[in-house]
């Protein structure tokens, strides 16, 4: 039982269903042909005969293609193997040749005495004109068998060139997947080594805020972890994310800071690189507030043009003096840079402004995805 659903199981069907269905078209074709030939000649015309005849023959070698396809899988005629393989090939196409001009002769046979196209008693007359016929029709079977061989290869490099492109393009994700989280895992240690000192410089003077901050930290680091290796988040967790960041700035700055986040509803579950505003709000609060004595605004901003998200954080420091560190991008708009490119390619834009009233503002711009 075991063998018997193997060999009806879905995917053996399927192919048993097309094989036939191909050599059916085949033999119609060639049975078409002859009875167009036969009128054009104008020869009498017998439908059923020429459609058992053709018929007869092409189902034949239906049925005697997989063992072709078998051989030609054991025994290749690629380039290193091809000078011993040629004598095996030259020896089963004899051999098939006659086992497919016997079998078709015996469904040619039984087909006429089914359609009546052929008496009983006439049989032993019919067999003998068959086996005359047979050196006449060797050369189209060894014809019939070298294109069945050269279809077999056909597929077969076929098939070798699409593994080898889907490797190809499965290493490569593999390899920008490694990229992208190498440039994730540098924003780490630098996000960690930036909080730690803020973190060192209120030991002493506030040891309560520190303490904190600590706490803070240890939230951020376990969310950090969770996500260690996704490169993609919905924009909600991503705010989630730079909420708690935000509260150990709040702890450093304290009124100094002023946030304000501005996100339209229907961007808010959008699928946005992990980890990629808290970057560009640490340098906001790097640059356009820390350097002053008095409060600083930071605003980030998020909503849909068209079948694009735009993520913006603004801030309303002393913009891009002569000399500013963030022209020559940090590592924190240089990674970002890097994976939107490596994540998005030539479809997102990564922009720096100053606006009209003064400050700095990073835009950027990728195709909106929403599950």
């Amino acid at each position: 039982m075991p063998v018997v659903a193997r060999l009806f199981s879905g995917s053996r069907r399927r192919r048993w269903v097309s094989a036939f269905g191909f050599w059916t078209a085949v033999g119609l074709f060639f049975s078409l042909q002859s009875l167009v030939s036969y009128a054009a000649n104008g020869s009498e015309v017998h439908v059923g005969a020429t459609l058992v005849f053709r018929m007869s023959h092409w189902y034949a070698w239906g049925l005697l293609a997989p063992l072709i396809f078998r051989l030609a899988r054991r025994v290749p005629l690629d380039r290193q193997r091809w000078r011993r393989g040629m004598p095996v090939h030259v020896a089963a196409a004899a051999g098939i040749v006659v086992l497919q001009m016997g079998l078709s002769t015996a469904l040619r046979l039984g087909g006429f005495l089914l359609s009546g196209t052929l008496a009983p008693g006439d049989m032993a007359s019919y067999l003998t004109r068959s086996a005359g016929q047979m050196p006449a029709g060797s050369f189209d079977g060894v014809v019939t068998y070298v294109l069945l061989l050269g279809l077999f290869h056909l597929f077969e490099y076929h098939r070798k060139y699409r593994e080898r492109e889907l490797r190809a393009s499965k290493l490569e994700g593999q390899l920008a997947q490694a990229q992208l989280t190498a440039l994730k895992m540098q924003l780490h240690p630098h996000f960690l080594f930036n909080t730690l000192h803020g973190i060192s410089a209120l030991v002493s003077e506030d040891p309560n805020a520190a303490e904190r901050m600590i706490a803070r930290l240890s939230d951020l680091l376990r969310l950090t972890l969770e996500n260690a290796g996704t490169q993609e988040v919905p924009l909600r967790q991503e705010l989630a994310f730079l909420e708690r960041y935000l509260e150990i700035e709040q702890i450093r700055f304290q009124d100094r800071l002023i946030v304000t986040v501005d996100i339209a509803p229907d961007v808010r579950d959008a699928r946005v690189p992990n980890l990629v505003l808290q970057p560009l709000v640490e340098n906001a609060i790097r640059h356009g507030i820390a350097p002053r004595t008095t409060p600083g605004r930071v605003e980030i901003t998020a909503g849909r043009t068209g079948e694009r998200l735009c993520l913006s954080v603004r801030d309303d420091g002393p913009g891009l003096p002569a000399g500013d560190g963030r022209t020559a991008e940090g590592v924190g708009l240089a990674n970002t840079r890097a994976r939107l490119n490596r994540l998005y390619g030539p479809a997102h834009r990564l922009e720096l402004h100053t606006p009209t009233g003064g400050g700095f503002e990073v835009r950027l711009t990728f195709p909106l995805q929403i599950p």
